[in-house]
């Protein structure tokens, strides 16, 4: 069986992993795309893009091991868009255009019922309306012996990590605070929840560092 891991996810010096206001014009929430500077860099990111270029280096590392041995991903409902309540009709189908970058199974966590929908490249999206078990119950029904990312947003991995069913967690801490927004942090005791730090390190854009569950 895998890991079930958080990889590559930005956050502020004063712990916030997205800003306020998230809409189609801020997906990452107002301020909030500066905390992805280091990872927009990277060669890795560049090539999912298909742009020419990008750094390599420590934080291109960290940015390709996110990506890596990957069988299924989880992703909150803000991760996949800025529409609220339930769905108006079958348009919205994500931030990523025709070919969304996780090329696998994707289980959304929802409130509200949606058919799945298949992308270009591999990608299909499930909408799970019955909880972070059932979809961690799906995603390890089709990963296998690969890992399950949680992808975000800060909700959804807050919940991962106080159920304690995270195994690792990567952050990459960016030189930046965002003064408000929503906070990774508060009102969890990651030491009471049995995680801890077992590596870091430090690049000119970010300081990434590794925790991991006891």
């Amino acid at each position: 069986m895998g890991k079930v891991r958080a990889a590559a996810f930005s956050v502020s010096l004063d712990g916030f992993g997205a800003g306020p206001g998230q809409d189609i014009a801020n997906p990452m929430g107002v301020g909030g795309m500066q905390l992805h500077a280091w990872m927009l860099k990277t060669r890795m990111f560049h090539e999912m893009t298909g742009q020419p270029g990008g750094a390599a280096g420590v934080d291109d590392d960290f940015a390709k091991a996110s990506m890596e041995n990957l069988g299924a991903w989880i992703l909150g409902r803000n991760m996949f868009g800025p529409v609220r309540g339930p769905w108006p009709d079958q348009s919205w189908t994500g931030w990523w255009g025709e070919e969304p970058p996780y090329h696998t199974q994707v289980f959304v966590l929802t409130h509200h019922a949606r058919a799945p929908i298949e992308m270009k490249g591999g990608t299909t999206f499930h909408f799970v309306t019955d909880g972070m078990e059932a979809a961690l119950a799906r995603a390890r029904a089709v990963a296998g012996d690969r890992d399950i990312r949680i992808g975000g947003g800060v909700a959804t991995i807050r919940q991962y990590l106080r159920a304690r069913l995270l195994d690792e967690l990567h952050l990459a801490f960016s030189p930046v605070f965002l003064g408000a927004g929503e906070p990774l942090f508060a009102d969890l005791d990651l030491p009471g929840l049995g995680y801890a730090c077992i590596e870091r390190m430090q690049t000119p854009d970010a300081v990434h560092v590794m925790l991991a569950r006891r």
